[in-house]
């Protein structure tokens, strides 16, 4: 059951890997643009962390505080990538603040993960 949960968590830091390193991409292409990837890489971590969410195969209290408001985050991600996809779509580029915001909160999301005890 360990293992499968540290397999769990694997595919969990896969998606922030793809949600980030895609925003990265977009950042120093110069483009700034929402992508496909962005997406995926928001729904594999979202799919994830909720699955982690569930107390199976740890033998310590969950902290729920924290994945409040992770889960908090990762919807205003998601709104946040439908936004700027609509606006993509619409007049070709989308606004800093949006594009910015996004980073700064998939960021934000991992520094949680790692330094909130």
């Amino acid at each position: 059951m360990e293992l499968l949960r540290h397999l769990v968590v694997l595919i969990h830091l896969v998606g922030f890997a793809v949600l980030f390193g895609a925003w990265v991409v977009e950042l120093f292409n110069g483009k700034r643009g929402i992508t496909r990837l962005m997406h995926w890489g928001l729904a594999i971590a979202g799919v994830a962390g909720l699955a982690l969410a569930a107390p199976w195969g740890i033998e310590y209290d969950l902290n729920y505080a924290k994945i409040g408001t992770k889960l908090v985050i990762l919807i205003v991600i998601g709104a946040l990538l439908g936004i700027g996809a609509g606006r993509q779509r619409k007049t070709g580029s989308v606004p800093a603040g949006i594009f910015w915001s996004i980073g700064i909160l998939t960021f934000a999301n991992a520094a949680i993960a790692v330094l909130w005890r």
